[in-house]
């Protein structure tokens, strides 16, 4: 099988040849300490809002030396908006969302353009811009035909928590202001109804639905809020990409067992990244089985960054074994591939995977 169709098979419940390799992330210096190990035609490590043009083509470029030279199935590509920079550690987006950057993780929302209903008066999103999908017409360059193309982008809670500012603010108004946080979650739904349509069309196959709505011990928000505030508006964005002909999985860390039904009753092809912490691998494949794909559960809390050689390679057999029997099953870390992962531990990752998950 080439490496697109084995992971289209997986996501469409069924065994490929072998277990399907992807990871949803890695930033500059995870990019950069694993590519290293097969080119040294790499940027200097900085945030890539800090590169020049130039250095910003020689990171993708390490991001496909990764892919090609370790043989993913499957590549991730993210909208590449205009970025302001405001300081050495702030940047601004085009909606206005401003991000403190971290040499250790990906920006995270510090302020938002919408402080209350009143800010929300001809407040817009604006139409998609294709050239956000400039990333992705490079990787179809590369890999069309080839390697599965999963397109992320955020869901109705994150960037409606960013667009107020913090995820606090957002949670309060789901007691507080209820017409607010509905009236944010419409505005980004429809923005992204759109976006997915347009990535689809560009070629995207998979879309990737980001943001967290749990912890390791419970969910952000009740069950009931849940099917009040969120459950619409995923079921409508699942059914816009399924219109289009593409899968969607819905990415979130820590302990989804309250809301998973209401999850796979909005219709996602995929659940990701089953974190080992507070989800069994083998029980969420049960309670999948023949309904959603599952995705992740490589530990990159402990596992990935502490642990030995071995250590990661019992951990690619232990889960191959509960969650690769009778296919539906795509292997990556349990998150992203942070700063914090040895990148030889992460090559003998994706090296054990291909040992042993072959289906016979």
């Amino acid at each position: 099988m080439l490496p697109r169709e084995r992971m289209l098979t997986a996501m469409n419940l069924k065994q490929p040849d072998r277990v399907p390799l992807w990871e949803m992330g890695f930033n500059e210096e995870s990019i950069i300490n694993i590519a290293k190990h097969f080119t040294s035609n790499l940027p200097p490590l900085k945030h890539v809002s800090h590169m020049t043009l130039e250095e910003k083509i020689l990171l993708f470029e390490g991001i496909c030396t990764i892919i090609e030279s370790l043989d993913l199935d499957g590549v991730t590509l993210l909208p590449l908006g205009p970025r302001e920079v405001l300081s050495d550690n702030l940047i601004r987006d085009g909606i206005g969302i401003v991000y403190r950057l971290s040499d250790h993780g990906e920006p995270f929302p510090v302020e938002g353009p919408i402080k209350s209903e009143a800010d929300l008066r001809g407040f817009s999103l604006g139409s998609p811009n294709a050239g956000e999908l400039v990333g992705l017409q490079y990787a179809l360059q590369k890999f069309e035909g080839k390697r599965a193309m999963v397109f992320l982008t955020p869901g109705p809670f994150r960037l409606s928590w960013g667009l107020r500012g913090g995820m606090e603010h957002l949670l309060a108004d789901y007691l507080l202001q209820p017409k607010l946080a509905h009236a944010l979650a419409r505005i980004v739904t429809d923005y992204y109804k759109e976006f997915h349509a347009m990535a689809i069309d560009a070629g995207a196959e998979i879309i990737a639905l980001e943001g967290d709505l749990a912890f390791n011990t419970n969910t952000l928000m009740s069950p009931a809020q849940y099917a009040e505030f969120l459950a619409p508006y995923h079921k409508e964005i699942v059914d816009n990409v399924h219109k289009k002909g593409g899968k969607i999985f819905k990415h979130s860390d820590g302990n989804l067992w309250p809301i998973l039904d209401m999850l796979l009753g909005c219709g996602f092809d995929g659940i990701h990244p089953i974190q080992p912490q507070c989800m069994d691998i083998g029980e969420v494949k049960e309670h999948l089985r023949g309904r959603a794909c599952v995705l992740g559960n490589i530990d990159c809390m402990y596992v990935l960054p502490d642990g030995t050689i071995e250590q990661v390679e019992q951990t690619v057999k232990d889960t191959i074994k509960a969650a690769a029997p009778g296919g539906g099953y795509i292997m990556s870390s349990s998150n992203s591939v942070h700063p914090g992962c040895k990148p030889e531990n992460y090559i003998a990752m994706v090296h054990a995977a291909h040992k042993y998950g072959v289906y016979e």
